[in-house]
């Protein structure tokens, strides 16, 4: 299969911004969550969800990306369903920890 090589710049640029969004989520978390640890607000549950949740995003990005993979996306397509679950769940915990 023939790719056109702008289609294909244009599709990672879209994983790099997907990327460089999920890291800038990421970073407001840990701060945040380090703020809670280093104040004693954490709890308990919030401890044990931090450090499951990594657990479980990871097999969830592996088996989306080894679905895509089976079914013959294209190394962008594998890349992006990787990267989905850690995205929303840095999403979600922004949220979450603004309140």
């Amino acid at each position: 299969m023939i790719y056109n090589p702008m289609s294909m710049m244009a599709a990672w640029m879209k994983v790099a911004s997907s990327y460089n969004t999920m890291m800038l989520s990421a970073g407001e978390v840990i701060a945040r969550r380090t703020m809670m640890m280093a104040s004693g607000a954490m709890t308990g549950p919030e401890a044990m969800g931090m450090v499951m949740e990594k657990a479980t995003i990871f097999s969830t990005a592996i088996e989306r990306a080894a679905v895509a993979a089976a079914s013959g996306a294209d190394p962008v397509r594998i890349t992006a369903a990787a990267l989905k679950p850690y995205s929303t769940k840095t999403r979600s915990n922004v949220r979450k920890l603004r309140r």
